[in-house]
């Protein structure tokens, strides 16, 4: 129960924060740092919306494996994807490892009904938490930016936002 408390204060604080950097000018270096099945993620602040508590998710059948439902935020219906499973993990969930999650929204400027799901919220970044960079492979979906490497030497994706959500493997939950 404590550990609940503490998540949804952390969650208040982060979204206060996400509210008031969004007030300011942003830089294109401020992301919201997130884990999802293990790993560490940036996402550009401006392409955030609301952090949600983990909510119980109305099933969609024949849909992709990473799409789990749809969830009812604050009397808007969004699509929930599992970011670990859409970026090719297979993370072992449980009830309980869910309710120790977290549901980010789209920026609504993105014009798209869709949350993520995370293991974990690890706060702001700016690039200055960084000691180097290097550009995502040739290959790479257009969604996946630079790898950053924090002091500690933990290796964060970017992941554009705008471009994930005009990616047509996620526009596509149809199985």
């Amino acid at each position: 129960m404590a550990n609940r408390e503490a998540l949804r204060d952390l969650q208040t604080r982060l979204a206060t924060r996400l509210q008031a950097a969004k007030n300011e000018e942003l830089s294109v270096s401020s992301w919201l740092a997130v884990e999802s099945g293990g790993q560490p993620y940036l996402l550009p602040l401006g392409h955030a919306g609301e952090i949600f508590p983990w909510s119980a998710l109305q099933m969609v059948p024949y849909t992709q494996k990473w799409f789990l439902g749809v969830a009812n935020l604050r009397g808007n219906l969004f699509g929930v994807v599992d970011l670990a499973v859409f970026l090719g993990g297979t993370p072992l969930r449980t009830e309980q490892t869910l309710s120790e999650t977290s549901l980010l929204v789209f920026n609504a400027a993105l014009e798209v009904n869709a949350a993520l799901l995370v293991d974990r919220l690890a706060g702001l970044r700016s690039l200055e938490a960084f000691v180097s960079s290097a550009p995502p492979p040739d290959d790479a979906p257009a969604f996946l930016g630079h790898l950053y490497i924090d002091a500690q030497g933990t290796r964060w994706q970017e992941l554009n936002l705008q471009q994930l959500s005009q990616h047509p493997p996620f526009l596509s939950i149809s199985a």
